[in-house]
């Protein structure tokens, strides 16, 4: 893949997490990408559209399978500004996404590298290939922001 690829996957994914915060939403974007296209694109709607479900991942998912029409995402890949969450990694494995690319670990919430590392449990019928820590200080720094703003 080349530099210019992951720039763009992941750039857009931030953008997406930037398009978060304009609605009140926790920063998190994410992208699913077959043959080098993108072909889903969601960020956090959980309060907006009021559904604990419509996290980024979720969203990006959901677009791919309607625009594919099936319900596997094989050869597809997810960019996602931060560690997905244990609902995240159950739906990125039934999808049977082929790569996932994250930005920012999640120590508290996170499913993948951190907390239950959901694609090592025997009881997981598929795993990604993971790669962690893309444009991680960028996506890092979004949600750090945020939630400082709230605080403050």
């Amino acid at each position: 893949m080349t530099a210019t690829k992951y720039t763009s996957f992941m750039g857009e994914a931030l953008e997406l997490a930037n398009a978060a915060i304009s609605v009140g939403e926790v920063p998190v974007g994410a992208v699913v990408v077959k043959n080098d296209q993108i072909i889903g694109r969601g960020h956090n709607r959980t309060r907006i559209d009021h559904d604990p479900t419509a996290h980024a991942e979720i969203v990006a998912i959901r677009e791919a399978t309607q625009l594919l029409g099936k319900d596997r995402l094989d050869n597809c890949d997810l960019w996602v500004t931060l560690e997905p969450c244990t609902m995240c990694a159950g739906a990125i494995a039934h999808a049977r996404l082929r790569r996932l690319y994250y930005g920012a670990e999640d120590s508290k919430g996170g499913a993948v590298d951190s907390g239950v590392q959901f694609f090592e449990s025997p009881t997981c019928h598929h795993k990604p290939e993971v790669y962690a820590g893309l444009e991680e200080e960028k996506s890092a720094k979004l949600l750090l922001d945020f939630f400082r703003s709230r605080r403050d």
